[in-house]
């Protein structure tokens, strides 16, 4: 098929079925997939909940539902970043120790000096 000849309208009219025949074969491979599984545990005696060590109440993973069709998941919240290492001179600034080093913390390590000594613990124990 030469597509250099299609118009724009053509070409985006020819994308639109690809994606959908892709989704339709991924689709039907993964049903036949399923069923070539179940049959395999079934042949040893199994289900296939329990070769992939599911509870019988769950069922195994169906196809993806269309996008349109999809509830919105809610993200969990992330917890509060918890602050390992305090700047030397300034204890308001902190660092997580996850991450990219900040430039504090580089220059610290650069005068031979140990990352346990900005740990925020050990400042609060000193100054006690």
């Amino acid at each position: 098929m030469d597509i250099s000849s299609l118009s724009l309208n053509e070409l985006r009219r020819l994308q639109t079925k690809v994606e959908a025949e892709i989704r339709r074969r991924s689709d039907t491979a993964k049903k036949d997939l399923l069923k070539r599984m179940q049959k395999l545990a079934a042949e040893h005696g199994m289900s296939l909940n329990e070769v992939l060590g599911q509870e019988a109440s769950e069922k195994p993973a169906a196809a993806p539902k269309k996008a349109a069709a999809a509830k919105p998941v809610k993200k969990a919240a992330k917890p509060a970043s918890v602050v390992k290492f305090r700047h030397p001179e300034n204890p308001a600034i902190g660092w997580t120790g996850h991450g990219r080093k900040p430039q504090w913390v580089i220059d610290w390590l650069a005068q031979g000096k140990a990352l346990d000594e900005l740990r925020a613990d050990a400042a609060a124990l000193t100054a006690a």
